[in-house]
Protein backbone atom coordinates (compact mmCIF):
# COMPACT_ATOMS: atom_id res chain seq x y z
CA UNK A 1 0.00 0.00 0.00
CA UNK A 2 1.53 3.34 -0.90
CA UNK A 3 1.25 6.22 1.45
CA UNK A 4 -1.72 7.80 -0.47
CA UNK A 5 -3.80 5.65 0.50
CA UNK A 6 -2.41 4.77 3.91
CA UNK A 7 -1.82 8.63 4.79
CA UNK A 8 -5.85 8.76 4.83
CA UNK A 9 -6.34 6.37 7.60
CA UNK A 10 -8.20 8.47 10.51
CA UNK A 11 -7.18 7.67 14.06
CA UNK A 12 -10.15 9.25 15.81
CA UNK A 13 -13.00 9.19 17.71
CA UNK A 14 -11.94 6.04 19.60
CA UNK A 15 -12.61 6.19 23.57
CA UNK A 16 -9.81 5.48 25.07
CA UNK A 17 -6.56 5.84 22.75
CA UNK A 18 -4.27 3.14 22.81
CA UNK A 19 -1.43 1.78 20.67
CA UNK A 20 -1.65 4.79 17.98
CA UNK A 21 0.99 5.15 15.08
CA UNK A 22 2.07 7.25 12.63
CA UNK A 23 1.70 5.01 9.18
CA UNK A 24 3.82 6.65 7.37
CA UNK A 25 5.58 5.48 4.32
CA UNK A 26 5.16 1.00 4.33
CA UNK A 27 7.73 -0.63 2.44
CA UNK A 28 7.23 -2.63 -0.05
CA UNK A 29 6.38 -6.56 0.56
CA UNK A 30 9.94 -7.94 -0.45
CA UNK A 31 11.80 -10.71 1.34
CA UNK A 32 13.97 -8.92 3.00
CA UNK A 33 10.91 -6.60 4.73
CA UNK A 34 9.49 -9.45 6.44
CA UNK A 35 9.13 -9.95 9.89
CA UNK A 36 12.21 -10.60 12.03
CA UNK A 37 12.44 -14.15 12.61
CA UNK A 38 12.37 -13.40 16.57
CA UNK A 39 8.91 -11.84 15.76
CA UNK A 40 7.79 -15.46 14.11
CA UNK A 41 9.44 -17.77 16.81
CA UNK A 42 7.31 -15.56 19.74
CA UNK A 43 4.03 -15.32 17.88
CA UNK A 44 4.21 -19.21 17.21
CA UNK A 45 5.43 -19.96 20.87
CA UNK A 46 2.86 -17.86 22.39
CA UNK A 47 0.27 -19.27 19.54
CA UNK A 48 1.29 -22.82 20.16
CA UNK A 49 1.06 -22.38 24.06
CA UNK A 50 -2.13 -21.17 24.44
CA UNK A 51 -3.87 -22.96 21.67
CA UNK A 52 -6.80 -24.92 23.42
CA UNK A 53 -7.40 -21.87 25.83
CA UNK A 54 -9.40 -19.30 23.75
CA UNK A 55 -12.68 -18.61 24.37
CA UNK A 56 -14.72 -15.68 25.16
CA UNK A 57 -15.95 -15.29 21.73
CA UNK A 58 -12.91 -15.74 20.19
CA UNK A 59 -12.07 -17.30 16.61
CA UNK A 60 -10.77 -21.25 16.57
CA UNK A 61 -7.11 -21.71 15.74
CA UNK A 62 -8.09 -22.94 12.06
CA UNK A 63 -10.21 -19.64 11.99
CA UNK A 64 -7.30 -17.45 12.43
CA UNK A 65 -4.81 -18.82 10.41
CA UNK A 66 -7.59 -18.68 6.99
CA UNK A 67 -7.49 -14.87 8.56
CA UNK A 68 -3.73 -14.63 8.49
CA UNK A 69 -2.93 -15.88 5.07
CA UNK A 70 -5.63 -14.19 3.39
CA UNK A 71 -3.50 -11.09 4.57
CA UNK A 72 -0.22 -13.00 3.18
CA UNK A 73 -1.81 -14.32 -0.15
CA UNK A 74 -3.24 -10.30 -1.33
CA UNK A 75 -0.16 -8.23 0.80
CA UNK A 76 -2.86 -6.45 2.39
CA UNK A 77 -2.20 -3.49 4.73
CA UNK A 78 -4.94 -1.58 6.18
CA UNK A 79 -7.04 -3.49 8.37
CA UNK A 80 -10.02 -3.04 10.58
CA UNK A 81 -11.19 -5.93 13.22
CA UNK A 82 -14.96 -5.16 14.55
CA UNK A 83 -14.89 -7.04 17.68
CA UNK A 84 -11.49 -7.50 19.26
CA UNK A 85 -12.73 -10.30 22.15
CA UNK A 86 -9.41 -11.00 24.12
CA UNK A 87 -7.14 -10.58 21.04
CA UNK A 88 -6.71 -13.85 19.43
CA UNK A 89 -7.68 -13.26 15.78
CA UNK A 90 -6.12 -10.12 16.05
CA UNK A 91 -2.62 -12.00 16.94
CA UNK A 92 -3.24 -14.08 13.82
CA UNK A 93 -3.82 -10.40 11.50
CA UNK A 94 -1.15 -8.39 13.34
CA UNK A 95 1.11 -11.09 12.65
CA UNK A 96 0.64 -11.40 9.00
CA UNK A 97 0.45 -7.56 8.78
CA UNK A 98 3.87 -7.77 10.41
CA UNK A 99 5.08 -9.31 7.32
CA UNK A 100 3.45 -7.19 4.96
CA UNK A 101 4.26 -3.73 6.58
CA UNK A 102 0.66 -3.12 7.51
CA UNK A 103 -1.54 -2.17 10.65
CA UNK A 104 -4.28 -2.82 12.04
CA UNK A 105 -7.25 -1.11 13.92
CA UNK A 106 -9.47 -3.28 16.50
CA UNK A 107 -12.62 -2.26 17.99
CA UNK A 108 -13.68 -3.68 21.19
CA UNK A 109 -17.01 -2.52 23.59
CA UNK A 110 -16.04 -4.62 26.44
CA UNK A 111 -13.66 -2.99 29.06
CA UNK A 112 -12.58 -6.17 30.76
CA UNK A 113 -12.00 -8.60 26.91
CA UNK A 114 -10.12 -5.20 25.86
CA UNK A 115 -7.83 -5.00 28.65
CA UNK A 116 -7.01 -8.74 28.18
CA UNK A 117 -6.64 -8.10 24.81
CA UNK A 118 -3.80 -6.05 25.13
CA UNK A 119 -2.01 -8.29 27.63
CA UNK A 120 -2.02 -10.69 25.03
CA UNK A 121 -1.07 -8.87 22.40
CA UNK A 122 1.88 -7.87 24.55
CA UNK A 123 2.83 -11.34 25.13
CA UNK A 124 2.74 -12.29 21.73
CA UNK A 125 5.02 -9.19 20.44
CA UNK A 126 2.78 -7.65 17.93
CA UNK A 127 1.51 -4.61 20.32
CA UNK A 128 3.18 -2.01 17.97
CA UNK A 129 1.20 -3.08 14.83
CA UNK A 130 -2.06 -2.69 16.41
CA UNK A 131 -4.28 0.28 17.09
CA UNK A 132 -6.57 -1.34 20.08
CA UNK A 133 -9.52 1.06 20.77
CA UNK A 134 -12.11 0.72 23.72
CA UNK A 135 -15.08 2.49 21.54
CA UNK A 136 -18.26 0.64 20.58
CA UNK A 137 -18.49 -0.21 16.80
CA UNK A 138 -21.77 1.16 15.98
CA UNK A 139 -20.46 4.20 15.87
CA UNK A 140 -16.65 4.28 15.55
CA UNK A 141 -17.22 2.21 12.32
CA UNK A 142 -18.67 5.21 10.61
CA UNK A 143 -16.25 7.71 11.15
CA UNK A 144 -13.13 5.80 10.09
CA UNK A 145 -12.26 7.35 7.05
CA UNK A 146 -9.52 4.67 5.83
CA UNK A 147 -9.08 3.27 3.24
CA UNK A 148 -8.99 -0.68 4.31
CA UNK A 149 -8.07 -3.42 1.98
CA UNK A 150 -8.89 -6.10 4.78
CA UNK A 151 -12.33 -6.29 7.62
CA UNK A 152 -13.14 -8.36 9.81
CA UNK A 153 -16.47 -8.81 11.10
CA UNK A 154 -17.31 -10.38 14.46
CA UNK A 155 -19.09 -8.60 16.60
CA UNK A 156 -22.95 -8.34 16.93
CA UNK A 157 -24.50 -10.74 14.05
CA UNK A 158 -27.33 -8.49 13.51
CA UNK A 159 -25.23 -5.46 13.06
CA UNK A 160 -23.41 -7.30 10.13
CA UNK A 161 -25.13 -5.86 7.13
CA UNK A 162 -25.03 -2.11 8.77
CA UNK A 163 -21.13 -2.65 9.23
CA UNK A 164 -20.47 -3.67 5.50
CA UNK A 165 -22.47 -0.71 4.43
CA UNK A 166 -20.77 1.69 6.75
CA UNK A 167 -16.83 0.37 5.96
CA UNK A 168 -17.84 -0.49 2.28
CA UNK A 169 -17.13 2.90 0.46
CA UNK A 170 -13.64 2.91 2.41
CA UNK A 171 -12.81 -0.38 1.06
CA UNK A 172 -9.95 -0.70 -1.78
CA UNK A 173 -10.86 -2.53 -4.83
CA UNK A 174 -9.20 -5.81 -4.59
CA UNK A 175 -9.87 -5.87 -0.95
CA UNK A 176 -12.06 -7.99 1.05
CA UNK A 177 -14.71 -8.15 3.80
CA UNK A 178 -14.68 -11.32 5.97
CA UNK A 179 -17.35 -12.19 8.55
CA UNK A 180 -17.37 -15.23 11.28
CA UNK A 181 -19.75 -17.46 12.12
CA UNK A 182 -21.53 -17.40 8.92
CA UNK A 183 -22.60 -21.10 9.08
CA UNK A 184 -25.14 -20.13 11.11
CA UNK A 185 -26.98 -18.65 8.44
CA UNK A 186 -30.11 -16.89 10.39
CA UNK A 187 -31.03 -13.49 11.27
CA UNK A 188 -28.79 -10.93 10.91
CA UNK A 189 -26.30 -13.12 9.40
CA UNK A 190 -28.76 -14.13 6.70
CA UNK A 191 -29.65 -10.58 5.82
CA UNK A 192 -26.23 -10.23 5.94
CA UNK A 193 -25.08 -13.17 3.13
CA UNK A 194 -28.29 -12.14 1.16
CA UNK A 195 -27.16 -8.69 0.77
CA UNK A 196 -23.61 -9.05 -0.16
CA UNK A 197 -24.20 -11.91 -2.49
CA UNK A 198 -26.44 -10.42 -4.97
CA UNK A 199 -23.91 -7.37 -5.05
CA UNK A 200 -22.47 -7.36 -8.74
CA UNK A 201 -19.21 -5.94 -7.40
CA UNK A 202 -18.31 -8.49 -5.18
CA UNK A 203 -17.37 -12.37 -4.96
CA UNK A 204 -18.25 -13.80 -2.01
CA UNK A 205 -17.46 -17.71 -0.80
CA UNK A 206 -17.49 -19.07 2.41
CA UNK A 207 -14.38 -20.59 3.98
CA UNK A 208 -15.75 -23.55 6.39
CA UNK A 209 -11.94 -24.67 7.45
CA UNK A 210 -13.78 -24.93 10.94
CA UNK A 211 -17.39 -25.14 11.72
CA UNK A 212 -18.24 -21.73 12.50
CA UNK A 213 -17.89 -20.59 8.87
CA UNK A 214 -16.13 -17.15 7.80
CA UNK A 215 -17.44 -15.43 4.70
CA UNK A 216 -15.12 -13.47 2.25
CA UNK A 217 -16.14 -11.07 -0.01
CA UNK A 218 -13.48 -9.43 -2.75
CA UNK A 219 -14.50 -5.99 -4.16
CA UNK A 220 -13.87 -6.68 -7.90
Amino acid sequence: MIMSRLSKIALMGCMVPLFVFSFGVLPVFTQESRAPAELDKKVQKFLTENRTRWNDLNVSHEDGKVLHDLIIRNNYRSALEIGTSTGHSGIWIAWALSKTGGRLITIEIDEGRHKAALRNFMAAGVEKIIDARLADAHSLVKKLEGPFDFVFSDADKEWYLQYFKDVEPKLLKGGCFTAHNVSYAYGGIKEFLDYVRRLPSYQTTIDRSSSSGISISYKK
